[in-house]
């Protein structure tokens, strides 16, 4: 028989000297040490060599070593590859955890010891060459038996400190041992647990112990059975449920029999709670980002369409941009908590440009929901910019009162100005006054303006206490004959096309009614709510849909529902992508926010202009603009 193989360990840091220092201290006969600089080459050494042990820096540059180890565990054929981190880091329990999640079996921290370094490695070293030994010398069992016994008790030491809970049955099924981590995770003692059948125990859901003893058995019977891992939800002692995965190893005798079953069980419950979370927070995420692109892209649009030249739609956008920046900012310091009125109302303050001893603002404390801050800001800076260009802060002696109270679930504001020019009525009413009106429709409120002699007044009413809403912006719509025409071969493409826009946020519903609008297309809406929806769908006639994908954060299934039935075709204009729009309703188009005119034109002009989907109902003149 030739020399055997010798055993590979993989050595992973950035430092070369790091690298130099655990070679000197590792060498040894039998071993062969691979290095690697980068996670990238560890992973292409992994792919090329089977390694017994991979010794990993945490602190590396592009990929650190829990990447790494992630990605080992990812993969079928490194999954089983022993990590040690070896780290600078202080030994907090959170990194701790996060190492061993990631796949690790143990940690070495620097300045490192050489007898703990040498130690654990020798570990590794043994299980490898045992493995190796009763794989190819069978006849040498007898002389490995005492290194074998020796590596098991290393082991030990090792399971009795791992956050991992190592059980082992008997070939019947009967638990054998139960570690110290075991009894951490599910609290039951070693004395409660062993020597009891797996189906006694009550630590299992019924269901799945006939399965599992079927599966186990099969593993037992057959000595080439591979098995990765199963994912078993286990009892703990105080009646709570554990998402755990079981991997599975039978231990046999020479001869090939069955002596017992060792499990290693890993709690993965905060780690699907964690992907459940972040699929949830990306899908949000992904909505609000597509959502803030389309109202940023309406305030743009009817900013242009009420701006006479270059300069001033820049001054005029930008700072209706800021002040929605702002109002994020603060909602994002407050981890999306709501915004005080007061705040929004010193926000403009900070601006500069008021004099905060023309601006008398008094009120009880309010707390906000998201969204009403957000439309609440936009209304402030409108009528703060208005009275700096044409009311009361245009003039040295113009003064301004700001108050507001609570009347049960309402808000009532007052914006009254004083000491500037004489005020008289607008000829065509302006961007910013349908926007303050729109943006309290949105809420079930009210807006109405006074042009007095002395100076302007606005009343506000809206509602308080409304559910977290999906962000929604505030918005209005302009006046037909303010909207600039699209290109000539889309002005007329929706001629004698009734649509139906329902959509929550204001400034997206007033960009698509213009783009439909300056295409030919009468619109009947918008919809902002389920019930308006559906109150609609009733009462109007029209040859299309446009259905955004929730309403106030209520599903809009029942609106879909409610259009299929009536066989109107609708395309969903969202920000979240298919996966999250109602699932019975895939055979809908969906026009991803934010949109192109032309892209909305040609698919509204594709379903509107079938002549079939043509309906008409009782009342067909209702909600039509």
């Amino acid at each position: 028989m030739g020399s055997p193989e010798p055993i590979k360990f993989l050595l992973v840091d950035d430092i070369d000297e790091n690298l130099r220092a655990l070679e000197a201290l590792l060498r040894r006969d039998g071993l062969a040490l691979y290095k690697a600089r980068s996670g990238v080459e560890a992973l292409e050494l992994l792919l090329e060599h089977d390694f017994a042990l991979a010794l990993l820096d945490v602190q590396m540059p592009d990929m650190d070593g829990f990447e790494v180890a992630e990605m080992m565990r990812g993969t079928e054929r490194t999954r089983r590859v022993p990590i040690i981190f070896v780290t600078a880091a202080a030994t907090d329990e959170g990194r701790r955890f996060k190492g061993y999640e990631a796949g690790a079996v143990d940690f070495i921290y620097k300045p490192i010891d050489p007898l703990i370094l040498k130690s654990k490695a020798e570990v590794f070293f043994s299980i490898a060459r045992q493995h190796e030994q009763l794989a190819q010398q069978k006849d040498a069992l007898a002389n490995a038996a005492a290194e074998l016994r020796g590596a098991l008790d290393r082991l030990r030491a090792h399971t009795d400190n791992s956050p991992l809970a190592i059980v082992e049955f008997d070939p019947e099924m009967r638990l054998l041992g139960w570690s110290k981590g075991a009894e951490r995770m599910f609290g039951w003692t070693a004395a409660e647990m062993t020597g009891h059948h797996l189906a006694d125990l009550g630590w299992l859901p019924d269901a799945c112990i006939a399965e599992l003893v079927e599966l186990f058995a099969a593993s037992m019977a057959d000595a080439s059975h591979e098995r990765g891992h199963d994912t078993v939800r286990c009892r703990t002692r105080d009646g709570s449920m554990l998402d755990c995965e079981w991997y599975s190893s039978v231990l046999r005798r020479p001869d090939g029999a069955p002596v017992s079953l060792s499990v290693q069980i890993l709690d993965i419950t905060g780690r699907r709670r964690a992907e459940e979370t972040q699929t949830l927070l990306i899908g949000e995420l992904n909505h609000r980002v597509k959502n803030t692109l389309a109202s940023v892209q309406a305030i743009a649009t009817q900013t242009l369409r009420y701006t006479r030249n270059p300069d001033q739609f820049s001054a005029t956008f930008s700072g209706r941009i800021q002040a929605l920046a702002r109002a994020h900012g603060m909602l994002s310091d407050r981890t999306w908590q709501g915004a005080d009125l007061m705040d929004l109302v010193q926000d403009q303050l900070r601006l500069g440009t008021i004099d905060p001893s023309r601006l008398e603002a008094a009120g009880p404390r309010v707390q906000l929901q998201p969204q009403p801050s957000l439309r609440l800001a936009l209304i402030l800076h409108e009528l703060a910019t208005n009275a700096l260009k044409y009311g009361a802060f245009s003039q040295a002696s113009g003064r301004v009162a700001l108050d507001w109270s609570v009347e049960g679930e309402q808000l009532r504001l007052r914006w009254k100005e004083s000491g500037g020019p004489p005020v008289q009525t607008p000829v065509k009413r302006g961007f910013g006054s349908t926007l303050i009106d729109s943006s309290m429709k949105s809420d079930g409120g009210t807006a109405a303006v006074s042009y007095r002699s002395d100076g302007v007044e606005w009343n506000l009413l809206m509602r308080l206490d409304r559910a977290q809403e999906p962000m929604a912006e505030m918005a209005s719509r302009a006046p037909a004959t303010a909207a600039p025409a699209l290109a000539a071969r889309e002005a007329q493409a929706l001629d004698g096309c009734r649509i139906l826009v329902v959509e929550d946020e204001a400034l997206v519903a007033l960009e698509l009614i213009a783009v439909l609008e300056d295409a030919g297309a009468t619109v009947c809406g918008p919809a902002r709510t389920v019930e308006e929806a559906l109150e609609m769908i009733e009462t109007a006639a029209f040859h299309a849909a446009l259905l955004d994908g929730n309403l106030h954060g209520k599903p809009v299934d029942a609106v879909a529902a409610a259009l299929t039935r009536r066989s109107v075709p609708f395309a969903f204009v969202s920000g979240y992508g298919r996966e999250s729009l109602p699932a019975a309703f895939a055979h809908a188009p969906v026009i991803g926010k934010p949109f192109t005119p032309q892209q909305l034109v040609e698919i509204a002009g594709g379903m509107a202009r079938r002549e079939e989907n043509v309906v008409a109902f009782p009342g067909a003149a209702n909600g039509t603009r």
